[in-house]
């Protein structure tokens, strides 16, 4: 086609090898101006920026799943602690009069255990008697270490006696 042709239109095969703007369908070449390199060099831009934020996205992601999993783990192991600190709570004074003590030692699996019982309060008894004496007991289970220690503690208060004061 000629380009004074209605339509203003050139053939692509013609010599310049670009259609005009106005063409059918508004093809252009890609070396004319106004499409070409400049808007490829773009969308290749949005494509990074695009996987610079889905990978910021994913990071945020893996650091929630891994806080998530430790702190199932923590609650996993104050679990455990707390059921072995009410264990070593219900043993205090069975099969043994309640005594003052402080004793401590490695319960297995990393846990370390310490029992503190300690009179409160005593009742004045009759001469030669045992002494009614409220004991207070606190039983701790620890673990970890450093930055990572934590620990369980119960306190609980038990009915024992102590022994006669002398005549």
């Amino acid at each position: 086609m000629h380009p004074d042709a209605p339509g203003g239109a050139m053939h692509p095969d013609a010599p310049g090898g670009a259609m005009h703007p106005d063409a059918p369908g508004g093809a252009m070449h890609p070396d004319t101006p106004g499409r070409g390199r400049g808007e490829a060099g773009l969308t290749l831009l949005e494509v990074l920026v695009a996987l610079l934020i889905a990978g910021a996205a994913l990071g945020v992601l893996f650091q929630g799943t891994l806080g998530g999993l430790r702190a199932s783990e923590t609650a996993g192991r104050t679990e455990e602690a707390l059921s072995r600190a009410r264990s070593r709570l219900a043993a205090v004074g069975h099969g043994e009069p309640l005594v003052a003590e402080d004793r401590q030692g490695d319960d297995g699996g990393g846990y370390r255990w310490r029992v503190r019982v300690s009179p409160v309060a005593t009742r004045p008894g009759a001469p030669g008697a045992p002494v009614p004496t409220l004991y207070g007991v606190q039983v701790t289970l620890a673990w970890g270490s450093g930055a990572q220690a934590r620990s369980v503690t119960l306190e609980t208060r038990r009915l024992g006696s102590a022994p006669p004061a002398p005549p």
